[in-house]
């Protein structure tokens, strides 16, 4: 018997270099309306309809590099 998937994946995690970032899903039939967000005093934000993560290219919230 194989192994149940797990249901909930983590949202995907998307750097940017930019503190202002769209957002339209995936894109196509399986997206969303396209709209924009601003981090602000943050180096990070979330699309609010499908938990994407936009996180600023060297804040803290970048783990891509080795610190």
């Amino acid at each position: 018997m194989s192994k149940p998937r797990d249901v909930f994946s983590p949202p995907e995690i998307v750097l940017s270099n930019s503190h202002k970032v769209s957002c339209n899903g995936a894109g196509g039939a399986l997206g969303h309306p396209k709209v924009w967000y601003e981090m602000g005093d943050e180096d990070y934000v979330e699309c609010k309809y499908c938990d994407r993560r936009f996180v600023l290219i060297g804040g803290k919230e970048d783990r891509s590099q080795n610190r």
